[in-house]
């Protein structure tokens, strides 16, 4: 509004650890990935070896449900959510990401990792996306 001054944003500190944690899984990920490419000596795609493909696609879901999580995240802490909730949504998706990258790079069917994996980073995305649309009715409806 007009006239009214906002504080500034809080430094986003809290989302710079679980930012740089998914960038440290990423690059165990993609290790993987290049370490079955060498091994085959597979430059593009999988060369249609099965454990190249699941390791492929372990580094691509995580990628895929990561950095928008990140993203959130960094979105709530400058809204100011609480240290608390922003460190809970954190520890779910790192654990979730881990658990379900294990579950995935054993077997390409249902697995346990996998599961709990996906609901954690479900309820943390979830939980993220709900604090900030919340965030913007109690920010543009002052």
């Amino acid at each position: 509004m007009p006239g009214r001054a906002l504080n500034p944003a809080p430094m986003p500190a809290i989302a710079a650890l679980y930012g740089g944690l998914v960038g440290l899984l990423l690059l165990v990920l993609a290790a993987g990935v290049s370490r079955h490419r060498r091994a085959l000596r597979v430059g593009l795609g999988d060369g249609g070896d099965a454990r190249l493909a699941r390791a492929i696609r372990v580094h691509g879901n995580a990628v895929e449900w990561a950095v928008p999580a990140i993203l959130l995240l960094l979105i709530a802490e400058l809204t100011r959510a609480s240290p608390l909730l922003l460190h809970a949504c954190g520890i779910a998706l790192i654990a979730g990401r881990v658990l379900h990258a294990i579950g995935l790079s054993r077997t390409s069917g249902s697995s346990a990792g996998r599961l709990v994996g996906t609901a954690l980073s479900w309820i943390a995305l979830a939980t993220l996306a709900l604090w900030n649309v919340w965030a913007f009715a109690r920010l543009a409806l002052r």
